[in-house]
């Protein structure tokens, strides 16, 4: 059965501050999810926050993933050291295995940096993967693809958070993407679109203007997906079991890879 978490953001930012992450991620696993991703942007007191909710997600033997708000390399192509302590100190903290973070102001002067990156990795037990973001800087294919080939020519392996939505942000076709990309991929966040005069904005899978089914076949299989749009009704666990359940559903229509 296709793996789902809930990216606890997908409930809204002020419902989360007000609520707390701890309450959102009991909700998610009482509706049926594998797993939560916990957001550093709305942690209300994070050294209380994260142990709580590790503790309390681990104890109903569910997957944690820790999403930092902060770029790996800053705007001047320097690896940014203390953002990636603060990541991991979190990740730690919370007891997840895996932190996503983007790549930030990386650029064509910053590939020598992998090797203190590595470094600062090795041993902390923390799986570090990159998603594609909303700036054309970090969440483009020419700029994520030629991250990927550096780190790769570093000998550095790292995994691909896969955004679906992402792309449209930055202009880019997710299926291209996923040509570009999907080897790489290990985790995919599932977000439906659709264009309003002057932006782009996440809407549920099932509204989506965007072909979802065609980039997710063309992914890898096996891999865990999270929701990362809207989530909101009267009736809130019933609302995020339903799209759990549409999530799987839709995983079982893909077949298998060639």
């Amino acid at each position: 059965m296709q793996q789902v978490l809930i990216s606890l953001s997908s409930f809204g930012a002020a419902e989360v501050r007000r609520h707390g992450q701890h309450w959102f991620a009991q909700l998610s696993l009482d509706a049926g999810a594998d797993g939560v991703e916990v957001r550093g942007e709305l942690l209300n007191d994070p050294t209380g926050e994260l142990p709580a909710i590790g503790e309390a997600v681990r104890a109903r033997g569910a997957a944690l993933v820790y999403s930092s708000p902060e770029g790996l390399w800053d705007a001047d192509g320097a690896l940014d050291r203390s953002a990636l302590e603060r990541a991991i100190a979190a990740t730690r903290l919370l007891g997840a295995a895996r932190l996503k973070m983007s790549i930030g102001g990386y650029g064509p002067g910053s590939a020598a940096s992998f090797a203190p990156l590595a470094a600062a990795l090795e041993g902390r037990g923390v799986e570090l993967v990159i998603e594609n973001d909303q700036t054309v800087g970090a969440g483009s294919i020419a700029a994520v693809a030629s991250f990927f080939a550096d780190a790769q020519v570093a000998r550095t392996p790292l995994g691909m958070t896969f955004d679906l939505g992402n792309w449209h942000w930055v202009g880019e076709c997710p299926l291209e993407a996923a040509r570009a990309c999907g080897a790489r991929v290990v985790y995919v966040h599932t977000k439906g679109v659709q264009r309003l005069p002057a932006k782009w904005v996440a809407v549920p899978l099932a509204d989506s203007a965007a072909p979802f089914r065609s980039a997710l076949r063309m992914l890898p299989r096996g891999l865990p997906w999270a929701i990362e749009y809207p989530l909101a009704g009267d009736d809130l666990l019933a609302v995020t079991r339903r799209e759990i359940a549409l999530l799987r559903e839709v995983a079982g229509t893909l077949g298998t890879l060639p």
